[in-house]
């Protein structure tokens, strides 16, 4: 699996922290950016990465911003994501068994660097139920689907 990563600068920190624990653990990872705590608009980043989803690129994500928030708004535009902001670990797991969610977003400045790591590890690991949930992201894909 290779996982992509990017952050703005509120994100920056965890997203170097988790970088660094992920190469450790022997995860591809590819960086998206930003590289720097200089201000930088978080939906450049957000789009760096969820394209690569898309494309098939890179088959999951980390988007990490100050609080999470503008990161989740900006990765869901894209059709084909689901980015849940998971700042626990009981989001974290739900989000992959229930909406089967391909991009986890943080908030840099909300958890901190065991929470981040203990919360990617049961995103990364934690697999989707499929069944019932299959026919409601179908409907998350196309809204104008049949009740």
């Amino acid at each position: 699996m290779k996982i992509g990563i990017a952050s703005d600068h509120g994100g920056f920190e965890l997203k170097e922290i988790l970088i660094e624990y992920l190469k450790e653990t022997g995860k591809s990872i590819t960086d998206f950016g930003c590289f720097s705590s200089k201000s930088v608009d978080y939906p450049d980043y957000a789009r760096k990465l969820c394209t690569e989803i898309v494309s098939g690129t890179v088959s999951k994500g980390i988007l990490i911003c100050g609080t999470g928030i503008g990161m989740s708004i900006a990765a869901n535009r894209y059709k084909g994501i689901r980015a849940t902001l998971a700042n626990d670990l009981f989001s974290a797991i739900m989000s992959r068994r229930h909406n089967d969610s391909n991009v986890l977003v943080l908030g840099g400045r909300i958890i901190g660097k065991d929470l981040a790591i203990e919360i990617l590890n049961k995103w990364l690991k934690e697999p989707f139920e499929g069944g019932r949930h299959v026919r409601r992201l179908n409907k998350i894909d196309d809204p104008r689907g049949s009740e």
